[in-house]
């Protein structure tokens, strides 16, 4: 199965969001090329929210370019078979934290936005990582820290506050 193929699958299936999930949809079938940043039109991408529920905490990354607190994320590649596969290597390289474990129940939202590139059509997961686990930050951020979730508000925009509320409704 292409990456593609799993993309339409897993936006068929997930449940909410239903005209953003239209959109995603429509565009995949007009764009063969749409989970790739060479789509001019806009491209999928793939995103992790890394939490330690443990601890009541999120990890952000201080984006270098954008200048933003946000979850780990970003373009698919051709080496992912899957959107979960893109997410979860995303996860780990923007993190550097090894043993990362998806929540079940496929992506937690969707959300769209521009960025300088393009219109990037996000399909959102939620990464736990393990007690104990230890950051490292990429080359991609200019900081990565722990936020506790009561302060996500006061660092990062809308989009990512959402994400952290239906995380923690799905934990």
């Amino acid at each position: 199965m292409s990456l593609h193929d799993d993309a339409v699958l897993v936006l068929k299936g997930y449940e909410g969001q239903d005209a953003l999930r239209q959109v995603y949809l429509d565009h995949l079938a007009t764009h063969p090329d749409g989970l790739w940043k060479a789509c001019g039109d806009g491209h999928i991408t793939a995103s992790a929210l890394v939490i330690d529920p443990s601890r009541g905490q999120v990890l952000l990354t201080l984006h270098k370019k954008l200048r933003m607190w946000l979850q780990m994320g970003g373009h698919c590649e051709p080496v992912d078979r899957t959107l979960a596969q893109a997410a979860l290597r995303e996860g780990t390289e923007e993190s550097g934290i090894a043993g990362l474990t998806l929540l079940p129940g496929g992506p937690v939202r969707l959300d769209r936005h521009h960025t300088p590139c393009a219109w990037h059509l996000d399909v959102q997961y939620a990464a736990v990582a393990a007690d104990g686990a230890v950051e490292a930050i990429s080359d991609e951020s200019l900081d990565l820290r722990w936020f506790p979730y009561a302060e996500v508000a006061d660092v990062a925009d809308e989009s990512v506050v959402r994400l952290l509320e239906a995380t923690r409704a799905r934990l």
